[in-house]
C-alpha cells in the first residue's frame, strides 16, 4: 500500500495539502466557540448534496413545479425527509450564520489584517439570504409564490425594472421559475462557493483570532485532532437536529399557486420576518423604499465600515453594541409579526366586550334609521365617540379596546386564511390521487393543465367561493353539519320596521328528505322570526321572507290548509311524496335510501299520491312532473326536481321552472341573452356540485393511504 501512497503523493503532493489543512497551529488550543464556521460550510455541504437530488426530481414551470414536489414527497421513498433536511438545513444554516457574525464581531476577527476575509464573509451572508428567497418561490405553492410577491413589490420601490428583470415579465409564470431556479440552483451556489474557497483561504492564511487569558495563554494545539474533533460533534449534533425536525415536521407544501385568488395569509419566512414588520412603520411608496432599501442598506454598509469604526476600544465596542441591537431588534420585530398574527388566539375576549357590544348597537341603529343614523358615514372611531357621548371615560374606554378589537378582527382573518389554505392542500392532494386496479394501489393522477386544474374543478373548494359571491346574499347555508356555514343578516325596513321579504330559502342539503319534509310542513314552510331588538329577520328556512309566502292559492297557503292536521293516511301520502320527489334528485348521501325506496314501493306510491287530492285539490293540479304528469298548472316542472340537470336550468335561468311565480331570482346564464350572464355553466355546475355534496371523494382513502405511506 505504502508504495502505492507514495507514488500518488509524488504526482499529487497530497500529504503536504493533508498537513497543511489538518496541522494549522491554534493559538490557546481547541475551542467550542471555534465550531460556528464550520457547522456552516458542513450544512452547506448538506445543501449542495440535497439540492442536487431535487434537482433530478423538479421540473421547472406552472404545470410542473408543485406536481413534481408532490411526487417527491408523497410517493418517493424516502423523498419527504430528502425535501425535509433540504428545508430545515435552511433554516439552520441562517441561525448558525447569525451566531457566526455574532462570534466574529465579539471577537473582534474583523479587524485588521482580515478586513478583506470579513468583507467576503458579509457577501456570503447576503447570498446565503438570496438563497432563502429564491428557494422559496420553487415549490409553486400558494404559500411560497405570494411571500415571494411581496419580497419583488418591495423591490419595486427601487424601480419597477428589477422586479420585472426577476420575474421575467409583468406576471409570475415559467419564465419567473426558470430564473428563481437558474438563480438559485446555479449561480447563488457557485457563487458562494467561489467566494468560500477565497474566504477560507484568507482565513488560513491569517490564522484563528483568539481569546488568549489566564491558562490558555501560550496554550498553542494543532487543528487536527482536536479541534477537528469538535467540529465534528457539532455537525453531527446539527445534523441530527435537521433530521428530528424533518422527521418530526415534515416540510410544507400548500396549495398550487393560484394569482387569481389572492391569500390573505402571505407573509415571507421566518428570517425575513423582521423586515415585514418593519415595513409597516414606513406605510406608502416612500416609507416603503425607506424601510425596503435606504435603512437595510445603511445596516449593511455600517457593517462593511466595522473594521474601519474597530480599530480603537471603544469602535469595537461600539460594534458589538450595534451588532447586538441589530440582532435583538430583528428578533422583537418578528416576535411583534407573529404576535400580530396569532393575536387572536390567545386574547381573553373579555378585553374587547364593550367595543363589540357598542358596535352590535351601532350596527342596529344603522339598520333601524339608514341614513338618518347619527352613526352613518362615520368611521369606527367617531362611532365610538358618538356612541359614548358626553362620557369621556367611557369613550376611553371604548377607543382603547378598539386597538385591541382591530387586531383580533386582523388576526382572526390571517387565521382563517391560514386555515382555508390548509384544507385547500389537504384536498389538492386527495385529489391527486386515483385507485389503480392493475396495480391494486392509489397512484398519483394530475392532468396535463397541472393540479391547479384539479382545485378550479373541484366543487368541494370552489363551490363554497362562489356561493358566496353570488347567493349568500339572499340564500343560507345553515345546519347541523354544515360546512362552511353562511348565514345572512336580512334587515327589517328602515325606521318603519316593516317586514321587508327580501331573502330566500336555506339551500342546505337541499331537495333531501328532511328539506322537502321541512317545506310541507305547515308550520316551517313560511316560518319567520321579526326581531325588533336586533331590527332583522331570522329563521325563515323556506318561504318565510319571500313574496311566495303571500300568494294567494299559492304553495303556502296549500300547505297550511290542506296539509294541516292530516291523518295517518295523509300523513303516510306525504312521507311517499317526500321519498319519490327526493329520490329525483339522486343526490349522493341518500343513494341507499332511495334504492330501499324504490324496492319498498314507495317512490311508486308517491307518484300516485301526487296525482291524489287533499282538501282542496291535488300536487298535480298545479305541478308538472315528468311526463306521467305533464298537464300541471303554473306551479314550478318539478320534472327531476332537485337534480344537477334541474338546479343548473333553474340557476341559469328560473323562469324556466317557475315562470311568474319567481320571486326575485336573477338569470345567471340566460340563453336567449348571452351578454346577461353572470356565471359560465362551468361555474354554476360547481355551486350546483356543492350543494348537492356532490364532489370528487374517491381520493379520500387515497390522501389516506399517502400519509400513511410517509
Amino acid at each position: 500500500m505504502k508504495p502505492i501512497l507514495d507514488w500518488l503523493d509524488h504526482r499529487t503532493g497530497y500529504r503536504a495539502i493533508v498537513h497543511e489543512s489538518l496541522y494549522e497551529n491554534i493559538p490557546g488550543g481547541s475551542r467550542w466557540r471555534y465550531v460556528w464556521g464550520s457547522t456552516l460550510v458542513f450544512v452547506f455541504f448538506v445543501q449542495v448534496v440535497t439540492g442536487i437530488f431535487l434537482w433530478m426530481a423538479y421540473s421547472p414551470s406552472t404545470q410542473t413545479a408543485w406536481e413534481s414536489i408532490y411526487y417527491l414527497q408523497y410517493h418517493v421513498h424516502g423523498g419527504w425527509l430528502l425535501r425535509g433536511i433540504h428545508h430545515y438545513a435552511a433554516q439552520i444554516m441562517m441561525i448558525l450564520m447569525l451566531l457566526h457574525v455574532l462570534q466574529v464581531i465579539i471577537d473582534g476577527a474583523y479587524k485588521a489584517p482580515r478586513e478583506v476575509n470579513f468583507w467576503f464573509g458579509l457577501l456570503l451572508m447576503l447570498i446565503v439570504f438570496g438563497l432563502g428567497l429564491t428557494g422559496y418561490l420553487l415549490p409553486w405553492d400558494q404559500k411560497g409564490y405570494w411571500a415571494t410577491k411581496v419580497a419583488t413589490e418591495i423591490a419595486g420601490s427601487v424601480g419597477r425594472e428589477i422586479p420585472e428583470m426577476a420575474v421575467g415579465g409583468p406576471d409570475y409564470g415559467t419564465q419567473t421559475l426558470t430564473r428563481f431556479f437558474a438563480i438559485h440552483a446555479g449561480v447563488l451556489p457557485a457563487t458562494l462557493i467561489g467566494l468560500l474557497v477565497v474566504h477560507l483561504a484568507l482565513f488560513r492564511k491569517h490564522g484563528i483570532t483568539a481569546k488568549l487569558s489566564g491558562r490558555r495563554e501560550g496554550f498553542r494545539q494543532d487543528f487536527w485532532p482536536d479541534q477537528v474533533l469538535k467540529d465534528a460533534v457539532a455537525c453531527l449534533a446539527v445534523l441530527l437536529v435537521i433530521v428530528f425536525l424533518s422527521w418530526q415536521f415534515r416540510a410544507e407544501l400548500g396549495a398550487p399557486a393560484d394569482a387569481a385568488e389572492n391569500y390573505a395569509a402571505a407573509r415571507p419566512e421566518w428570517y425575513f420576518l423582521f423586515l415585514f414588520q418593519f415595513l409597516k412603520y414606513f406605510p406608502g411608496e416612500y416609507g416603503k423604499l425607506i424601510g425596503a432599501v435606504v435603512l437595510p442598506g445603511l445596516l449593511v454598509m455600517f457593517m462593511f465600515l466595522m473594521p474601519f469604526v474597530g480599530r480603537s476600544r471603544t469602535g469595537h465596542r461600539l460594534n458589538i453594541a450595534f451588532i447586538a441591537l441589530v440582532m435583538v431588534g430583528s428578533g422583537v420585530l418578528t416576535l411583534l409579526a407573529l404576535d400580530e398574527d396569532y393575536y387572536a388566539a390567545r386574547v381573553d375576549r373579555s378585553q374587547i366586550a364593550e367595543v363589540e357590544a357598542a358596535f352590535d348597537q351601532i350596527a342596529i341603529d344603522l339598520r333601524k334609521n339608514g341614513q338618518g343614523s347619527p352613526y352613518s358615514d362615520k368611521e369606527q372611531t367617531e362611532q365610538l365617540a358618538v356612541f359614548a357621548g358626553s362620557d369621556k371615560a367611557k369613550n376611553n374606554i371604548l377607543q382603547d379596546q378598539l386597538v385591541r378589537y382591530q387586531r383580533y378582527r386582523t388576526s382572526e382573518n390571517f387565521i382563517s386564511a391560514v386555515h382555508a389554505a390548509e384544507v385547500e392542500a389537504t384536498r389538492v392532494k386527495e385529489l391527486a390521487v386515483e385507485w389503480d386496479p392493475q396495480a391494486e394501489a392509489y397512484l398519483p393522477s394530475i392532468p396535463p393543465q397541472g393540479a391547479l386544474a384539479l382545485l378550479r374543478a373541484d366543487p368541494k373548494t370552489q363551490g363554497p367561493k362562489l356561493f358566496a359571491r353570488y347567493c349568500a346574499s339572499c340564500h343560507d347555508y345553515s345546519g347541523e353539519g354544515a360546512e362552511p356555514v353562511f348565514t345572512t343578516i336580512h334587515p327589517l325596513a328602515p325606521e318603519t320596521g316593516e317586514h321587508v321579504p327580501n331573502g330566500a330559502p336555506n339551500l342546505y342539503r337541499f331537495a333531501s328528505r328532511e328539506w322537502l319534509a321541512g317545506i310541507l310542513d305547515p308550520d316551517q314552510v313560511a316560518k319567520v322570526h321579526i326581531d325588533r331588538n336586533t331590527w332583522t329577520v331570522s329563521d325563515a328556512p323556506y318561504y318565510g321572507n319571500t313574496n311566495i309566502a303571500d300568494e294567494e292559492f299559492g304553495m303556502v297557503e296549500f300547505v297550511q290548509t290542506d296539509l294541516a292536521d292530516l291523518d295517518s293516511q295523509g300523513k303516510n301520502k306525504i312521507r311517499d311524496i317526500i321519498n319519490a320527489l327526493s329520490a329525483d334528485a339522486k343526490l349522493p348521501y341518500q343513494s341507499e335510501l332511495d334504492k330501499q325506496a324504490e324496492t319498498s314501493g314507495q317512490i311508486a306510491a308517491g307518484r300516485a299520491a301526487f296525482m291524489e287530492a287533499f282538501d282542496s285539490g291535488a300536487c298535480s293540479d298545479c305541478h308538472r312532473w315528468g311526463d306521467e304528469i305533464d298537464d300541471g298548472g303554473d306551479g314550478p316542472d318539478l320534472t327531476n326536481y332537485g337534480s344537477r340537470e334541474w338546479m343548473m336550468k333553474m340557476i341559469s335561468n328560473p323562469e324556466h321552472i317557475y315562470g311568474d311565480h319567481n320571486d326575485r331570482m336573477p338569470a345567471y346564464d340566460p340563453p336567449d341573452n348571452p351578454s346577461a350572464s353572470q356565471l359560465s355553466q362551468e361555474k354554476i355546475g360547481l355551486i350546483v356540485d356543492w350543494i348537492r355534496q356532490d364532489w370528487p371523494s374517491s381520493g379520500d382513502k387515497g390522501a389516506a393511504a399517502v400519509a400513511n405511506k410517509e
